[in-house]
């Protein structure tokens, strides 16, 4: 594919996913690290690779006489050769990224203040020299805050939470008493944590993978969801956000942004990767291209791969060690065995101690619904009280709107519909007359929101479905309401004459269940979850009515001089049997009259045998 050499400083798993992506596209790659089996090199065994600290100047020297590329795995290397190494003249070898993009990466102070300089949304931050600035910046942000090195800091390594004066001794014995230099951040409440892995390729080309929420326990990246379970408003400013951020930074690869969203939607820029990230495994099985094939693209400067998802719905899972029993930690893998959709990446690393990341699991899915479900036995076996996943915020694909409350005891049916798909939908009242601002903003935004569906039931007028149906790319599903007066057939009427170009699908008065069940079509038609669910009620609704029949079969047979008594036994029976008569029953002559959910049903006794039921309900005996 490309002749070039890359040459990677760090061994790691980043590493060996790395070289996975390089070795299918044919591409040498060699790496520098002291262990002759760290992870990466075990998947290019053949290969000479570096033996040596990826911090050695030496090492690095030696590596970059045998490539062309040099790229990192990990931030934490010696800059002021690769410095050097980019000023000579000689067989001037290419660095992605950038040494001084890594320089100002290595310390997060100066990240903080190159970022904020940068008008990017940061925290607020106060560089700490002395125990005593920790009593001046505690006047200023207060407690709790965070505490953390500059320098050295991953994985939870090197951040403090500090919640009262009482702590600062423990504080700063706990991060090394100013061996590193450290900073104070205002302690903020975030709602959630997002991450946005951003590629850059040597000719300026960005481009950018979905937003993820990452969930973190013990400071360190437990699970990934993508894409993150929020408003797709949000996600959109903070790929914006995301990709802001990496356009101040100079040289090509892949960047990881992590950030916090507020309550109030705002967005804060945590820190940033110079690198692969933790929080885009899940793109090797769940999107067109791999972070880490983009990573080779863009440091080789060939075209970039789509980073669009391929599935509806992915996790990752961090498979970190509880102890030094490996064997422990690979519970989670032998469950994960079992379940569809998905795959266990372990990173060959031949010791095992509490928190280090020994692997993980993807699983991908085609609806969110689905998703959690086939994560929750993992979850499990990792921790039986894990609570991490964010059921409350599941991001809903239909909108139920209506134009008053009073329309909320038809469109409650379309609720229950969806709720026994397991459908995430939303609520709510919009008013194509009362609230006409809030009706444009709702259908201009339905699908940016993430909305694959809007059910809008109205009366009278009935203007609301057409309305919106003009202002989203949606497919719309009206529902007409009954009012007071014309029975319903005003907002019929009023859905069905929509002008050309202006589709909205209509149901019968009132019936907003065919209104959920023909969203559940609609969504089927692109997740196949979704689709097999309809296939299982078409065919419960058909044994149900066969089961009726098959009743009706066993007790209506009658002899020529059947009493009028035993035919009102009859009616009792298949009130009993067949579900409720919601009809008036009545027995003249020798004729039983009845109807079951609205069809009407005639039995002659004078004949002793059922010879067929029709489709339209017709029970007819003949001799």
């Amino acid at each position: 594919m490309d002749l070039r050499t890359i040459g990677v400083l760090g061994g790691g798993q980043l590493g060996r996913m790395l070289v996975e992506a390089a070795s299918r596209l044919n591409i040498n790659v060699i790496i520098l690290d002291k262990p002759s089996d760290s992870p990466a090199k075990q998947i290019q065994a053949t290969k000479s690779h570096v033996q040596g600290d990826f911090k050695d100047p030496n090492k690095i020297k030696e590596l970059a006489q045998k490539v062309d590329i040099l790229t990192i795995e990990i931030e934490h290397v010696n800059v002021d050769i690769l410095e050097t190494l980019s000023k000579e003249k000689k067989e001037k070898i290419v660095i992605c990224p950038s040494p001084t993009t890594i320089r100002l990466i290595q310390d997060k102070y100066v990240q903080k203040l190159h970022l904020f300089n940068n008008n990017i949304p940061v925290v607020d931050f106060i560089e700490i020299n002395a125990k005593d600035d920790l009593n001046l910046v505690s006047e200023k942000f207060g407690y709790p805050m965070m505490l953390k090195s500059k320098t050295l800091a991953y994985d939870g390594r090197g951040n403090y939470v500090l919640h009262s004066s009482e702590e600062i001794e423990k504080a700063l014995k706990f991060l090394g008493n100013f061996k590193t230099p450290l900073y104070a951040e205002r302690w903020i409440s975030f709602i959630k944590e997002l991450a946005v892995m951003v590629v850059r390729r040597m000719n300026g080309e960005v481009k950018s993978y979905p937003v993820v929420e990452t969930i973190h326990k013990e400071n360190i990246c437990h699970m990934v969801i993508a894409p993150a379970q929020v408003n797709g408003l949000i996600l959109e400013n903070a790929k914006i956000i995301a990709e802001k951020s990496i356009s101040t930074l100079s040289g090509a690869g892949v960047f990881g942004v992590e950030m916090f969203l507020m309550s109030d939607g705002h967005i804060y820029v945590n820190e940033i990767a110079p690198r692969p990230h933790n929080s885009g495994h899940y793109t090797i099985e769940a999107c067109e291209t791999s972070q880490y094939e983009n990573h080779l693209r863009s440091i080789l400067n060939i075209p970039l791969g789509s980073t669009m998802l391929k599935v509806q719905a992915t996790a990752m899972i961090n498979i970190l060690g509880k102890s030094e029993d490996f064997q422990e930690c690979l519970k989670p893998c032998a469950e994960s065995l079992s379940i569809p959709g998905t795959t266990i990446h372990l990173y060959g690393k031949k010791e095992c101690r509490k928190g280090r990341k020994m692997g993980h699991i993807t699983v991908v899915a085609d609806s969110i619904s689905q998703l959690f479900k086939r994560i929750n036995p993992i979850l499990r076996i990792i921790d039986e009280n894990d609570s991490s996943i964010p059921y409350s915020t599941i991001q809903p694909l239909v909108g139920i709107i209506m134009g008053s409350d009073s329309d909320l005891p038809t469109m409650k049916a379309c609720a229950e519909i969806l709720k026994s798909f397991e459908i995430p939908f939303e609520l709510t009242i919009v008013s194509a007359h009362r609230t006409p601002h809030r009706m444009v903003e709702y259908a201009k935004n339905a699908h940016k929101r993430g909305m694959k569906v809007i059910i809008a039931g109205a009366g009278g007028a009935a203007h609301l479905p057409g309305m919106v149906a003009a202002l989203t790319p949606l497919p719309v599903i009206g529902v007409p309401v009954k009012g007071k007066t014309l029975d319903g057939l005003d907002s019929l009427y009023s859905i069905v004459q929509m002008p050309r170009g202006i589709p909205v699908a209509t149901v019968a008065i009132n019936n907003s269940t065919n209104a959920g069940l023909l969203a559940v079509r609609q969504l089927g038609a692109f997740i196949p979850s979704y689709l097999e669910k309809m296939q299982i009620f078409m065919d419960n609704q058909e044994n149900e009515v066969l089961a009726k029949v098959d009743k009706l079969d066993s007790i209506m047979r009658f002899k020529n001089d059947t009493p009028i008594s035993e035919l009102e036994k009859v009616a009792t029976e298949i009130e009993n049997a067949g579900g409720k008569i919601t009809g008036k029953t009545t027995i003249t002559g020798k004729v039983l009259m009845y109807t079951i959910n609205s069809d009407t049903i005639t039995t002659f006794a004078n004949n002793d045998h059922i010879e067929e039921v029709e489709d339209d309900g017709i029970v007819t005996i003949q001799k």
